[in-house]
């Protein structure tokens, strides 16, 4: 049976190798500046959808003290709205903030990524995407054009798209 005292003691020189291998050089590309290309289709400080990508990218670079930047383009600015999925594709750009159901042309399963006409509520589609199983089927969907794509947004139930 063990002592609280030996125990403590045991514990305390774990909590200090713990903080000694924290206190290690970290490896040169963690230190490196990562930067990538957010193409939208949206124009740039349009109210809500516009502005929200434009606050992504500002947080994405302040989460990661600036060693992530993401150089910001809107609608028209490098590609039309709606080539910014293939910028994407063809490896030009890093990301892009859409509506997926802009994307029913390659594939009609985008539609069920986004609102759909009398479709899931946004705490619903959270539901479904997160533990339901819809990100494992939005990443079979995708991985077919060389993509993974997550929610950054949700404009809820659209009467008409």
């Amino acid at each position: 049976m063990m002592k609280r005292r030996n125990f403590i003691a045991k514990g305390a020189a774990g909590v200090g190798a713990a903080a000694a291998a924290t206190t290690l050089s970290a490896p040169a590309i963690a230190k490196s500046r990562i930067e990538v290309v957010m193409v939208t289709t949206w124009p740039r400080d349009f109210p809500g959808l516009g502005t929200g990508a434009q606050r992504f990218a500002k947080r994405l670079s302040d989460m990661t003290a600036g060693r992530f930047q993401v150089k910001y383009f809107a609608s028209g600015e490098r590609v039309k709205a709606f080539d910014s999925f293939d910028e994407v594709a063809s490896g030009n750009a890093q990301m892009y903030h859409a509506a997926e159901y802009y994307w029913k042309g390659k594939h009609p399963g985008f539609n069920y990524f986004t609102a759909v006409p009398f479709g899931l509520t946004d705490a619903e589609m959270n539901a479904w995407i997160q533990w339901g199983g819809g990100q494992e089927l939005w990443d079979e969907l995708t991985a077919k054009f060389g993509l993974k794509c997550i929610r950054c947004g949700n404009t809820g139930v659209q009467m008409g798209g």
